[in-house]
């Protein structure tokens, strides 16, 4: 919390009052912190795990080059960005907490599922069975948490705030107390429906079981995505820089009134923690690019899905995440297609049939003798278009 300490103190460290001003720091000093102790943290792991992180056999020539490369490289992006939250943060804010909660709790069990594959030299990690329930039982924790907050504070209407009143205090990221009235149930239990103002589906408990499947689907879809080298970070870091817009812009109750989109008091700090992730993420880029100095393992990607379903519940902006997420969408989409697929022909002919040359999406792709740098490079391409088209619907009310 530096900017607490100086924020208190007028001239040039009034800038620490603003979420916009803070979020660039946390860019800068998570990368750095990520960059510095990054090839520390590679030899660390590589020391430790031998043969690094079990290749499946997929017939590929280039996959298998990839053995012996070390896993767990997720601690590159949490150091960068913890370090980075702790500093540019407000940490009084519960929407930090709760999103941090999860994150690092997802990226506790996608380490155990990376030290049982490495320490068996085996595919086989913590059973999906475990990893979905102790998924769904971190979800439900937060989203009730979320739920909380959302029935503490709804926003007022547009009578009782004068256009011009507090706006300064708005634009630093601020919420005035005058800014938030008594709970809404249809809000703190409702969920936004796209392209229509003010009105929210009411859910009322069932709003946290939606919840949990927007957090777990988020975290698996990322996890299937990460499977080439720079394939997961870099469309995390575009859905990522998308979510932080939408939070400020929903934190913020003069341009949330503009937009016409839901404002929710708080949800601006999120701001900060995702640009720390975009800065730690551009960090481990540093050393994911092709070819991988480390992967990331379930030790980043679970975590990194898990830290966009749980923002995208908090800022109220649940089914923006099926667009602006779309790669990760695809990606999980290929694998139940080819899985449902396989078993119904399976069942009905006596032979397996597959929809895809290999699943997810990506490999399919390299079975089709694309090179890996080409897969990527397209399917950033796709994941900036998706962002965009996210952010897009904010207007189109």
């Amino acid at each position: 919390m530096l900017y607490e300490w100086l924020a208190a103190d007028s001239g040039i460290f009034n800038l620490l009052n603003y979420i916009t001003f803070r979020s660039g720091a946390a860019v800068v000093t998570a990368f750095l912190v990520t960059v510095i102790f990054g090839d520390a943290i590679i030899n660390f792991l590589r020391a430790r795990q031998g043969k690094g992180q079990p290749i499946r056999d997929l017939s590929l020539e280039a996959q298998l080059s990839k053995q012996g490369t070390p896993t767990m490289g997720g601690f590159l992006i949490w150091l960068g960005l913890v370090v980075g939250v702790l500093l540019w943060g407000n940490l009084h804010n519960p929407y930090i907490w709760v999103t941090l909660f999860v994150t690092l709790s997802y990226a506790v069990l996608g380490f155990l599922d990376d030290l049982a594959k490495v320490s068996k030299q085996s595919a086989d990690g913590v059973s999906a069975g475990v990893r979905l329930i102790v998924g769904f039982a971190i979800a439900a924790l937060a989203c009730a948490f979320i739920m909380g907050l959302h029935g503490a504070h709804t926003p007022v209407g547009h009578a009782e705030w004068g256009p011009l009143n507090g706006l300064a205090e708005m634009i630093a990221g601020l919420a005035p107390e005058t800014s938030v009235k008594p709970a809404d149930p249809s809000f703190s239990g409702g969920v936004a429906v796209p392209f229509v103002n003010d009105y929210f589906l009411p859910l009322g408990g069932f709003f946290i079981l939606f919840g949990m499947i927007v957090v777990v689907g988020s975290a698996n879809a990322v996890n299937f995505t990460d499977g080439l080298d720079g394939l997961a970070i870099v469309p995390m870091t575009f859905a990522a820089a998308a979510y932080a817009l939408i939070a400020y812009l929903t934190g913020n109750f003069v341009f949330a009134n503009y937009l016409g989109i839901q404002f929710t008091p708080g949800t601006g700090e999120l701001t900060v923690l995702l640009s720390a992730m975009i800065g730690a993420g551009m960090g481990f880029l540093w050393y994911n690019a092709y070819p991988a100095k480390v992967f990331m393992g379930d030790t980043g990607s679970l975590g990194l899905g898990g830290m966009l379903g749980v923002v995208a519940v908090a800022a109220k902006h649940e089914f923006a995440l099926v667009i602006i997420g779309g790669l990760f969408v695809i990606e999980a989409m290929s694998v139940m297609m080819q899985v449902g697929w396989f078993k119904i022909t399976r069942k009905l002919t006596g032979q397996g049939k597959r929809i895809f040359l290999m699943a997810p999406l990506h490999h399919h792709f390299q079975k089709k003798n694309w090179p890996e740098t080409r897969v990527v490079a397209r399917f950033w391409i796709l994941s900036v278009l998706f962002a965009l088209a996210g952010l897009a619907t904010l207007k189109l009310r």
